[in-house]
C-alpha cells in the first residue's frame, strides 16, 4: 500500500500528467528541455530529439519544426557536423512549441469517435476526436511510387491507415469519418475498380463507421498533418561507435589494394562498383571495409564466435553475422578457419550427418503458432530453484519459447508456463507434438486439452526424430551451454 495514492487530482505516468482535464507533459520535462543547451555533436542532437520526440503528439507539425536537425542526422551529415543558423531557430522554436503544447483529452469510451482524415502528394494526416478535442494525431509521409496514384486511392489509403493506427479505440464501437474528399463519401456503395483499392477496402472489414463529407476549410487539422513533409520517429537510443575508427583509416591508406580504390574512387566514384567513400572511411556495399592483415580482425572474430552473443556458433552463421557489419578480403576462409581450430567447440560439438532412408516430415502448418512442439531439458544444474528448461517451437515460423522451471515439474506447472509465456501470446494452438513423457500423457494434460480444443500427437516410442525440430533446437540449447560451462559444469 505504500505505492498507492487514493483521492489524488493528477497522477504522473511515464513522463504525463494525467488529470480530469486530460493527458499533458511533464513539467520537469518540459524544465529540462527548455534549460538544454545548443547542441555540439551529432550525439547531443540524437539525445535532443529523442526527448522532444517523446512528446511529438502534443506538437502540432513536430516533424516540419524538427526537420533541420533531423537532417543533421542523415549519412552524408555525418562526416562534418556543421550547427548553422536553421538548426539553430528549428531548435528554439521546438523549445517553444513544447512550452505552448495542448493538453490532449482522455478518450471517453460511451462517447462517439469522430476521424478526421486528409492525404495529399507527400503524406497522410488524422486526428482522432471526441466533442471537438484532440485526442491523438497520426501522420505518415507516403513514398515515391505513390506519386502516381490517383487523390481517391491515396484519400483512402489515409482512411484505413488512420482507421488501423487507432484499432484499440474503434473496433467494436460505431464511429463517423469526416474527409475533404467528396468522392470517398460514398465509398461504401460505390464500385471498388482496382485490385489496390480492394485491399484498402478489406482493411476496414469488421468497421461500423459512417463517412462524412466537410470541405478543406473546415478540415484543417488533418490537412496540416498530410502537408507535412517526411516524419522521422525518434527515440532516446545510444548508438555504437568503433573505438578504433583513426586506426582502421590508417590501415585503409597502407593497404595497396583499398588505397587504390580509394585513388580511383577520389577521380570517379562510379569506377569501381559496390565501393563508396563515407566520411574519409571506404565501405564496401554498406559495409566497412578492413585490410586484410588489419589488427581488428582476431578481436572481431573473438567477438562474434567466442562470446556470450555469438555463442559459439558454426562458420557459416558466424560469418553471417559478420558480413552485416565488415568487410575484407577471403573473409569466410578466416572465418571458417578460425571456427575450425576452437577448442571450446571442438570440446562438446560433434558432426551431424543425414539419416538414411526417405525422410517423412510432418504436415506443414497454414499459420504461426497453430501447431507447436514442445519438449523439457531437465537435469540441468540448478540456479535459483530453476533446474529445468520447457522448450517450445512454432512448427512454421520455428521461433521458439524457453521457459524456466522449477523442481518438481509437474503437469499443472508446465502447464502454467505454456499458458503464461505461449497461450497469452499467440493463442490456444490448434494442436501439440510431445514426446511420450509422463507429463504429457497424465489424464491432467489430456483433459485440459481436450476442454480447450487442442488436438495432442506424440511422438513414437524412442523415435525422437519424430519431434526432430525440438530435438534440433534443444541440442543447440544444450551445446550452447557446453560452450560456456564446460571447464565449471556445476556452477
Amino acid at each position: 500500500m505504500k505505492k498507492c495514492a487514493f483521492g489524488r487530482p493528477q497522477v504522473e505516468y511515464l513522463g504525463h500528467i494525467i488529470s480530469q482535464e486530460g493527458v499533458a507533459m511533464d513539467p520537469a520535462k518540459v524544465s529540462a528541455v527548455m534549460d538544454w543547451p545548443s547542441p555540439n555533436s551529432v550525439r547531443e542532437v540524437r539525445g535532443f530529439l529523442g526527448l522532444t520526440g517523446y512528446y511529438r503528439r502534443f506538437v502540432k507539425e513536430y516533424g516540419l519544426i524538427a526537420r533541420p536537425l533531423t537532417n543533421l542526422l542523415k549519412k552524408e551529415a555525418l562526416a562534418q557536423f556543421y550547427w548553422s543558423l536553421e538548426a539553430e531557430g528549428a531548435f528554439r522554436q521546438l523549445k517553444k512549441a513544447l512550452t505552448e503544447a495542448p493538453v490532449l483529452a482522455m478518450p471517453q469510451f460511451d462517447r462517439r469517435f469522430v476521424v478526421e482524415c486528409d492525404a495529399s502528394r507527400t503524406g497522410i494526416g488524422a486526428v482522432l476526436m471526441q466533442e471537438q478535442r484532440p485526442v491523438a494525431y497520426f501522420s505518415k509521409s507516403l513514398a515515391d511510387r505513390t506519386l502516381s496514384r490517383s487523390a481517391y486511392e491515396r484519400e483512402m489509403m489515409g482512411l484505413a491507415l488512420a482507421v488501423q493506427h487507432w484499432r484499440p479505440y474503434l473496433i467494436g464501437r460505431k464511429f463517423v469519418v469526416r474527409t475533404d474528399h467528396r468522392s470517398l463519401k460514398h465509398l461504401l456503395t460505390q464500385r471498388i475498380a482496382t485490385s489496390s483499392q480492394q485491399i484498402w477496402v478489406a482493411k476496414l472489414l469488421g468497421y461500423d463507421f459512417e463517412i462524412e463529407y466537410k470541405t478543406w476549410v473546415s478540415n484543417t487539422a488533418a490537412d496540416a498533418l498530410s502537408r507535412k513533409g517526411e516524419i522521422m520517429d525518434l527515440a532516446a537510443v545510444s548508438m555504437p561507435e568503433w573505438l578504433g575508427l583513426a586506426d582502421i583509416e590508417e590501415e585503409q591508406k597502407k593497404n595497396n589494394f583499398l588505397r587504390e580504390i580509394i585513388q580511383t574512387l577520389a577521380t570517379d566514384p562510379a569506377s569501381v562498383p559496390g565501393y563508396e567513400v563515407i566520411g574519409r572511411r571506404l565501405f564496401y556495399k554498406g559495409r566497412l571495409a578492413l585490410a586484410s592483415d588489419s589488427k581488428w580482425i582476431p578481436r572481431l572474430l573473438e567477438e562474434f564466435h567466442d562470446t556470450p552473443t555469438g555463442g559459439h556458433a558454426g562458420a557459416h552463421r558466424t560469418y553471417r553475422r559478420l558480413a552485416m557489419n565488415v568487410f575484407w578480403k577471403r573473409m569466410f576462409r578466416q572465418v571458417h578457419a578460425y571456427v575450425v581450430q576452437c577448442l571450446v567447440c571442438q570440446k562438446p560439438k560433434y558432426e551431424a550427418m543425414s539419416p538414411a532412408g526417405l525422410l517423412q516430415p510432418l504436415p506443414i502448418p497454414n499459420l504461426i503458432w497453430e501447431d507447436i512442439s514442445m519438449n523439457c531439458i531437465t537435469c540441468l544444474p540448478k540456479s535459483k530453484g530453476y533446474a529445468s528448461i520447457l522448450v517450445v517451437v512454432d512448427r512454421l515460423s520455428k521461433y521458439g519459447h524457453f521457459i524456466a522451471l522449477k523442481t518438481p515439474i509437474t503437469a499443472r506447472s508446465v502447464a502454467e508456463a505454456l499458458s503464461r509465456e505461449v497461450v497469452r501470446l499467440h493463442g490456444i494452438p490448434r494442436s501439440i507434438v510431445s514426446d511420450r513423457d509422463s507429463l504429457f500423457i497424465s489424464a491432467f494434460w489430456k483433459e485440459l486439452f481436450f476442454l480447450s480444443g487442442t488436438q495432442l500427437k506424440f511422438s513414437s516410442a524412442y523415435h525422437p526424430e519424430t519431434d526432430g525440430q525440438t530435438e534440433v533446437l534443444n541440442r543447440v540449447l544444450e551445446t550452447y551451454f557446453h560452450c560456456f560451462t564446460c571447464e565449471q559444469p556445476r556452477q
